[in-house]
């Protein structure tokens, strides 16, 4: 393997869930040679990609299905927020969710959404039919959060995202 392709794989073991952009924003390589050894990495089996909630993403192969889809979503800081908070308060109400996240309850929706689909909470409805938020797999989920933190682009699109949110709901 050349030392660019080592380069590019050692970045996405260390950084899993990694986007095209920020693979060539934290590598001293041009954009066309990320792309031709990314490409090349994927046929050869050193990585996978995957395109998840409207976006791709990289990964060291022995990351699973599920291990993608939560790394995915951890990587966005607003989702990443309602997963802590479930954690720290356990299972909770959608509005006091929003409230504590700081997000409006449609915003939340579409996370909690999302987290849904990658089987990361659940939906529990009582005889009311009101719903409760639960993590599915909470050890699993605290895990993957210690070891995964959005970078600052991802970050700045989350905030830009909930400016938009704010602004449209005035």
């Amino acid at each position: 393997m050349t030392d660019t392709r080592v380069l590019i794989a050692t970045e996405i073991e260390k950084t899993p869930g990694v986007h095209f952009n920020e693979l060539v924003r934290e590598l001293p390589v041009a954009p066309g040679q990320v792309q031709y050894h990314v490409r090349d990495l994927v046929g050869a089996g050193e990585v996978v990609r995957e395109e998840l909630f409207g976006r791709t993403h990289y990964y060291p192969p022995e990351y699973d299905e599920f291990d993608r889809a939560a790394v995915a979503l951890i990587r966005r800081e607003t989702t990443r927020e309602v997963l802590v908070t479930l954690i720290e308060g356990g299972p909770q109400g959608p509005a006091t969710v929003a409230d504590e996240v700081g997000i409006a309850r449609s915003t939340l929706e579409h996370h909690v959404d999302n987290l849904v689909e990658a089987d990361l909470v659940r939906k529990r409805r009582d005889s009311r039919n009101r719903v409760t938020l639960v993590l599915a797999t909470p050890e699993r989920t605290g895990e993957l959060l210690s070891d995964v933190t959005p970078t600052l682009p991802e970050r700045l699109v989350d905030r830009f995202t909930l400016l938009v949110d704010e602004l449209l709901a005035e």
